[in-house]
C-alpha cells in the first residue's frame, strides 16, 4: 500500500472564492515574488548604475503596491469573516488558517520594515514619480543595517512559507483530489 493511496479522498469541494479574493490572492503572489527576485537581481548590479536604480526605484513603488494589497485583502477578510470557504476541516482547517496568519503577519512585518528602511535615509517613499510618501516617523540611521537585515529575514521567511502554502495547494489537486486549487483559480 502507498502513502497516497493510504490517504482518504475527501470530498469535492464546490465552494469557490469571490471574485475580488482570487484578484487580490493572485496580485499579492506576483508582487511578493517580483519584490523577492527585484531585491536579490539587483545585488548582481553595480551601485549607481541606472538599471540597479532603476529596479530599485521600482521595488519601492511596488512595495507600496503591496502594502495597499495588504490592507484590502485584510478589510475583505475582516468584512467577510465566515463567508470565505475553508480548505477543510479538523486539522486542515487550523493547519491553513495558522499559515494564513502567519503570512498576513509577516506581510505586515515586511511592509513596515521596507518603510521604515526607506525612510532611515530620511527621504520620501517615490511612488513611479507619481507621488511621494514621507517619513511618518524618523528611524535612527545606526539602526538602518539592522532593519534591512530584519527585511531581508522576513522576505526569506515569507517565500518558505509561501512554499509550503503551493505545496499544500498542490497536495490538495493531486493527492487529496479536492478542488481547494481550482477554487483560487481565475475564470470559471
Amino acid at each position: 500500500m502507498t502513502i497516497i493511496s493510504a490517504l482518504p479522498v475527501s470530498k469535492p469541494t464546490t465552494i469557490r472564492h469571490d471574485r475580488l479574493t482570487i484578484a487580490l490572492h493572485w496580485i499579492t503572489a506576483f508582487l511578493v515574488l517580483s519584490q523577492f527576485s527585484s531585491a536579490h537581481i539587483w545585488e548582481f548590479l553595480a551601485r549607481g548604475t541606472p538599471l540597479r536604480l532603476g529596479l530599485i526605484s521600482t521595488h519601492i513603488a511596488f512595495g507600496i503596491l503591496l502594502a495597499a494589497t495588504i490592507v484590502v485583502r485584510l478589510a475583505w477578510r475582516i468584512a467577510n469573516r465566515g463567508r470565505i470557504p475553508a480548505a477543510g476541516s479538523g486539522l486542515q482547517h487550523l493547519a491553513a488558517h495558522a499559515v494564513h496568519l502567519l503570512l498576513y503577519g509577516l506581510l505586515v512585518s515586511q511592509a513596515i520594515l521596507g518603510f521604515a528602511f526607506s525612510w532611515s535615509s530620511g527621504k520620501p517613499l517615490e511612488f513611479f514619480d507619481l507621488f511621494s510618501i514621507p517619513p511618518f516617523f524618523t528611524i535612527d540611521p545606526d539602526w538602518r543595517h539592522t532593519v534591512a537585515e530584519l527585511h531581508g529575514d522576513v522576505a526569506w521567511a515569507i517565500i518558505g512559507l509561501v512554499a509550503l502554502h503551493a505545496a499544500a495547494a498542490l497536495m490538495h489537486h493531486y493527492v487529496l483530489r479536492d478542488r481547494v486549487l481550482l477554487r483560487m483559480m481565475p475564470g470559471r
